[in-house]
């Protein structure tokens, strides 16, 4: 009789765990050490921080794999390394790589001013108007998306890209920050890397910074192989942190998935509000993919305000959200793109993307939802209250 397969919460709170032993511990130890005795005569495994291979890392590393059910995963210093990795590991120079429009402002500005001096070369697809097969070069190595996409919560179908790039012999990299191995394993739907910038909900207290990179055995091998040499490696104490985080996950996405939909749901009703982004509305036009792809719609949510003019003095007059341009953490956040995220595009690049002046975006906590909504609600009426 094969082994039953233990639930996804049940993992994050287990996988990786210590040896049950007597007199051992039950949470993982904080290993705070550079480096380790090495076995005489040079036999044996080298341990050093800078690898990766310190014991805490590689127990947060075991459960981030149980959790995407990869074969492998590399853990690093901040969302920024991780994706930086998992690309390095794809390409070298010459290459191509071809992303979704809707992308994180900062790997945009990755691949547009760092990876392109390295003679790697970007183009960007519309997803939501296909046309992948079209744009695909003889040196594209990569297809590069994220689910959902930041700061429009677009979510692309994976299954479908992946496709795509394995019949061109392509590797396809997916960004799941914000929907988490809770609301999307995008492995199981033909993805070769998924990355995490753990410093959002996998951390999920706004109290760390790392990286998750997760996928097959070569391909992370080629990932670590990278980080030894440019040194993103993840300190011990975050590690330890970040597992901790990881163990109450289930429990925080299933609070912030409610959020979400009450929350949405309330301010698509509101008169100021011209457009709510988020993908568990029926109004969202990537509704019926997210329904078949994701088990939870998430804590993210974006408004576009009626009067573009009132951002700034909406987002002022909020008392429980507080302005940060980070997300996933368990408290509400508040941000406007134009000055976090996207600020290198110009206010023309932002409105044709979809992001005007008013457009304002949160990432809704665990809080309960009737004061998050109070809080919009007296902020909205502020707003008014100023405008008049």
């Amino acid at each position: 009789m094969a082994e039953r397969q233990m639930g996804r919460s049940t993992r994050a709170v287990h996988a990786g765990d210590p040896p049950r032993e007597a007199g051992g511990p039950v949470v993982t130890p904080i290993h705070q050490t550079s480096t380790f005795f090495s076995a005489p005569g040079g036999g044996g495994e080298v341990r050093y921080t800078r690898y990766g291979n310190n014991p805490t890392q590689v127990a947060l590393e075991s459960r981030m794999c149980a959790l995407e059910e990869a074969e492998a995963c590399l853990a690093v210093g901040s969302g920024m390394a991780a994706i930086s990795t998992a690309l390095l590991a794809c390409l070298g120079a010459g290459d191509h790589i071809l992303a979704a429009d809707a992308l994180y402002g900062g790997t945009r500005v990755l691949l547009e001013n760092e990876l392109s001096r390295l003679g790697v070369t970007s183009t960007y697809v519309d997803f939501q108007k296909g046309g992948w097969e079209d744009q695909i070069q003889e040196s594209t190595r990569v297809l590069l998306i994220e689910i959902p996409t930041n700061p429009l919560l677009r979510v692309p179908d994976i299954s479908s890209i992946a496709e795509i790039g394995h019949s061109r012999g392509l590797q396809v990299v997916v960004d799941a920050t914000f929907a988490t191995p809770m609301n999307c394993r995008p492995l199981e739907h033909g993805a070769d890397l998924v990355v995490h910038s753990a410093t959002k909900y996998l951390g999920g207290h706004s109290d760390l910074t790392a990286g998750i990179v997760c996928g097959g055995e070569r391909l992370i091998g080629e990932a670590r192989r990278r980080a030894r040499s440019f040194g993103p490696a993840l300190d011990p104490h975050a590690a330890w942190l970040l597992e901790r985080g990881i163990k109450t996950l289930a429990v925080r996405m299933d609070r912030h998935n409610a959020n979400g939909m009450e929350v949405s749901r309330w301010c698509e009703r509101h008169p100021a509000i011209a457009r709510v982004n988020y993908p568990g509305l029926p109004t969202h036009p990537d509704h019926k993919i997210a329904k078949d792809l994701l088990n939870g719609f998430g804590g993210m949510m974006a408004l576009e305000l009626r009067d573009g003019a009132a951002a700034d003095s909406f987002v002022n007059a909020l008392r429980l959200a507080k302005m940060a341009p980070s997300l996933g953490g368990v408290e509400t956040l508040v941000s406007e793109p134009r000055f976090t995220s996207h600020a290198a595009m110009t206010a023309d690049e932002r409105s044709a993307a979809g992001m005007p002046d008013g457009f304002v975006r949160f990432s809704l906590g665990i809080e309960d939802a009737e004061d998050i909504i109070a809080d919009i609600q007296q902020a909205l009426e502020s707003g008014t209250r100023e405008s008049a």
